[in-house]
């Protein structure tokens, strides 16, 4: 829920300002400090998340109320995840290095023209009354 909160804050923050307040370098310069910290925060709360479940256990699978017949969380649950992380970079790796253009755009081949602007870049569509 906070991987997917924290551009959702951004944006909203963002939107509150434009609207109300001048937006200057000092704002933005906080702005990207926060957009940089806040993944950090996120991945500590990850750390936190594993150690708590390590030291006090997943929930119960057996259906049994006692701690002695949980499974515990080393080595099967370490197993698992570790199993999901290497089948994601195995698929990962596989795109970058065999089709890294997979998931490209063909306008990024078009040189860049600093006197006209792309005519696949537009604006939204509530701006498209003000684009000149």
């Amino acid at each position: 829920n906070l991987m997917s909160a924290i551009p959702w804050i951004g944006q909203n923050i963002v939107e509150f300002l434009w609207g109300g307040f001048s937006v200057n370098n000092a704002t933005l310069n906080r702005f990207f400090s926060l957009h940089y910290l806040l993944p950090f925060i996120l991945a500590a709360l990850a750390a936190m998340h594993l150690l708590a479940l390590h030291e006090h256990g997943s929930s119960n699978p057996l259906g049994v109320s006692g701690n002695t017949d949980r499974l515990p969380f080393h080595p099967y649950f370490v197993f698992k995840d570790l199993v999901t992380v290497f089948l994601f970079l195995l698929v990962l790796a596989a795109t970058v290095f065999y089709a890294p253009n997979l998931m490209g755009h063909s306008d990024n081949y078009i040189p860049a023209n600093p006197m006209q602007t792309p005519p696949s870049i537009v604006p939204e569509w509530y701006l498209l009354p003000f684009y000149a």
